[in-house]
Order: structure tokens, then sequence, then C-alpha cells
């Protein structure tokens, strides 16, 4: 009996987060990042990252996220750092960057040029990013996958 194919996941087009309302939504995000909005109805706002996108939804109803989050990949994790404290909001206790937004979402700030992912040099060039690159330890970890940026 042959083994079927399993389709191999390849990254990520979006993330879902669900708050209370779009317009302070925006005005929330707004505060902390420099970004292009997608779209944008009474129900849901899209948030352009460039090749993904987050998609704010109206509508939480749960609790706040405790180890649920996401990593965000921004190119200047200190100026979310003073954006956060800028606008009031305390960072989580522990050794990384995370908060939470008024609707619970808990959130990790990642600097891109401390981690693996990497954007595709057409994308970081269309996006005004092209001058980012990656530090020695993210370029070891590439380089040990056979992934080294060139």
């Amino acid at each position: 009996m042959s083994e079927s194919r399993r389709a191999r996941a390849v990254g990520f087009n979006h993330v879902a987060l669900e708050v209370g309302d779009i317009e302070e939504a925006l005005a929330f995000y707004g505060r902390l990042f420099d970004f292009k909005l997608r779209g944008k109805s009474a129900t849901m706002a899209f948030i352009d990252l460039g090749d993904q996108f987050i998609a704010l939804q109206k509508g939480r109803t749960q609790a706040s996220d405790d180890g649920r989050h996401f990593g965000l990949v921004v190119d200047d994790k200190e100026a979310v750092r003073k954006a956060l404290l800028d606008a009031g909001i305390t960072p989580l206790p522990g050794r990384f960057l995370d908060f939470r937004d008024p609707w619970g979402n808990r959130i990790e700030i990642v600097g891109y040029d401390n981690i693996q992912f990497t954007k595709a040099a057409n994308v970081l060039r269309g996006m005004g990013l092209a001058h980012l690159s990656k530090n020695e330890n993210a370029v070891k970890e590439l380089t040990e996958k056979g992934m080294a940026p060139d």
C-alpha cells in the first residue's frame, strides 16, 4: 500500500485577530506601527505586511490570551518598545517584548535581524525595507538549514 502525499506547510498568508471595534483597533495599532491599510469594512480591516497581512475582525468575546500569541516581526524592536511606553502600555513580564492589545490579543514583538524568518529581496524592496539584514546568529541558523541569505 502506498503512502499518500501530504501537503507541506510553507508559511502564513495572514493572522486574524478579533477586536471589539475596527476603528478603535486601527487607532490603537496605528499608535504602535506604521502600516498600510489594505482594505476595510464595518466588521473587518486588513493591515498590509508586504506579501502577508493581519486581519482585524470585530467580535472578540473570549478571555485575554495567556500563552497563546503570535510573533510580529518588525524592522525596529526598540521603536515598538518606545511606542508602547508612549501609549501607556506596559509590556508583559518576561524576557520577550510581549504585550496585550485592549481586546486581550497577546503579541510578541520580534526584530527582523535576529530570527530566521526572511522576506524575499523583492518583497523587502517593495516594502521600502531593502536595507534590513540578519545578525550573525540568524545567518548561522539559516546556513544550517541551507537557507543563508545571498
